[in-house]
């Protein structure tokens, strides 16, 4: 099939590079455009188009559809189908009514629960035990559409946004390249206006641990905003990214270390910090951090 892929960040790379090998024709790669990065803040490219570019793939970044030439431009394309993924923009019903089959979103939770900007977060923040990918054919209303495709996956107790994300990533990107071969005779399902949840964008203010919450709770939310933005405390005044971590057998004053292997009390059970972050150093296993900044049966954590 004629392709306009559509995407910008890690997420979506696997989904480009399957299409490419499943020899569909990409006759034009859409994504974000270059954004200041790292220290230095010089403008990086999004991994989709650093990762298109090396395929000899041209990209384009409009800063919205509003000008008619940009419109014009996708229209000329004359292109099968759109594959959006993680894109970033919402797309006019000009756009999605341009290719022969329409605009087809990968996204990441099983619809209609997680429409929205982070459902792999809450997926994991909420205790879900399933989430996966659907294939939807996008209309006006965020995340709204009809279901072609989805596939299930459990969400294991080891689990970070992280380690999902790239098996979702996985997921999506199979499931696509199944749902185009099969696309003329897939039969859309009309999702259930039952169950409707909305993932909303992850809000720094969400990061900050609350040791007074039960383990289960502070548990999720350090695997849910692993790695970002990183759920965080404080150990003897400094700032520090908890990353990992796993409920565990313990109980105390909430925030007080029960040992000197980062077991944790929360105000029900306790946790143990598994990999962590201060400012300005990489990540690392908590018996690595804890060369560097030990922390003592008794220590406070705030």
């Amino acid at each position: 099939m004629r392709v306009v892929f559509m995407g910008t960040p890690d997420f979506s790379v696997p989904v480009l590079d399957a299409l490419v090998k499943a020899g569909h024709e990409i006759v034009s790669v859409y994504s974000q455009p270059p954004r200041p990065a790292g220290r230095g803040k010089k403008e990086r490219p999004s991994p989709v188009q650093a990762f298109a570019e090396t395929l000899g793939l041209s990209v384009y970044h409009p800063l919205n559809f509003k000008d008619d030439t940009d419109v014009a431009a996708f229209e000329a394309l004359n292109a099968d189908v759109a594959v959006v993924v993680a894109y970033g923009l919402i797309l006019p019903q000009v756009l999605l009514d341009a290719p022969k089959f329409g605009c087809l979103n990968i996204h990441a939770s099983l619809l209609p629960r997680w429409r929205g900007a982070a459902p792999i977060h809450r997926a994991i923040m909420a205790g879900d035990a399933q989430t996966g990918v659907c294939i939807m054919q996008m209309e006006a209303g965020l995340d709204t559409g009809p279901v072609l495709l989805r596939d299930e996956t459990d969400i294991v107790a080891s689990d970070t946004t992280l380690v999902l994300h790239d098996r979702l990533a996985d997921m999506g990107a199979q499931l696509i390249v199944s749902a185009l071969q099969d696309l003329p005779g897939l039969v859309p399902v009309v999702q259930s206006d039952q169950g409707v949840t909305y993932a909303e964008k992850i809000d720094k203010a969400e990061a900050k641990i609350d040791w007074v919450e039960d383990a289960v709770t502070v548990d999720r939310l350090i695997r849910g905003l692993s790695p970002f933005p990183g759920a965080w405390c404080q150990i003897d005044g400094q700032r520090v990214k908890v990353l990992n971590s796993c409920v565990t057998d313990g109980s105390g004053t909430a925030g007080v270390a029960l040992d000197s292997a980062l077991t944790v009390a929360c105000g029900t059970g306790a946790v143990q910090l598994l990999r962590l972050q201060r400012a300005g150093k990489g990540a690392m296993d908590a018996t690595d951090f804890m060369r560097g900044l030990p922390v003592a049966k008794g220590t406070q954590l705030d």
